[in-house]
């Protein structure tokens, strides 16, 4: 996947509008799930996460022109990176407006994990002891399960994402969906599934491209 990716990602280097538009098509499954894991949930009442990808898609069109990289998988990290400065601004703009207009919401709780601190989707991302090679893989395997996630129904989706990235345990995800816990464990069961069968389709096809 990220192979042809950066056939797409030369060609939109040499002015390829469509290779562009295609290439950060391609992607919006993987800012997707970083921005929903990485937004306070103390704002997502207030600011959907689809909107800060919206921006952050917005952004990198405008400023493709500036991206020096040569590679998929410096243009993910480009891409990462403007999108953590939205979050970032997002978190400021709103957090300080509730601070400001309701003193009630300045007690509540902070959000189960440190949300700003990142992405991790099963440790996909590379660490900075990663090698070339090895942050490639994880890159890749990072965008494929991103992709993957968006083609199962939302209910399964929301429970994987609860479960496997936040961590959260079945009664939490039960109280968060208004579902008991059997009908959750067969969402996960039924998402997990779905999963591999995603997965198994996009190998098939990579296999029959050789």
């Amino acid at each position: 996947m990220l192979f042809d990716s950066q056939e797409k990602l030369l060609a939109a280097k040499q002015g390829d509008e469509n290779a562009r538009g295609e290439l950060l098509i391609r992607f919006r499954p993987y800012l997707n799930v970083i921005a929903q894991r990485m937004l306070d949930d103390r704002i997502q009442g207030r600011l959907d996460f689809a909107d800060v990808v919206q921006a952050t898609f917005l952004e990198a069109s405008r400023d493709f022109g500036a991206f020096r990289g040569e590679t998929v998988e410096s243009f993910l990290a480009w891409l990462r990176n403007i999108l953590k400065h939205n979050i970032a601004t997002a978190h400021q703009e709103h957090l300080a407006t509730q601070k400001r207009s309701a003193r009630r919401e300045i007690s509540m709780a902070a959000p189960t994990g440190d949300n700003s601190s990142g992405f991790d989707i099963a440790s996909s991302l590379p660490s900075e002891s990663s090698t070339p090679s090895q942050r490639v893989m994880r890159d890749e395997a990072a965008v494929v399960l991103a992709s993957c996630l968006q083609q199962i129904p939302e209910t399964q989706r929301e429970a994987i994402r609860m479960r496997y990235l936040e961590g959260m345990s079945l009664k939490q995800i039960s109280d968060k969906m208004g579902k008991s816990e059997m009908a959750v464990a067969g969402l996960l069961k039924r998402g997990l599934q779905g999963l591999r069968d995603e997965m198994k389709a996009i190998r098939s096809g990579l296999s029959s491209l050789m």
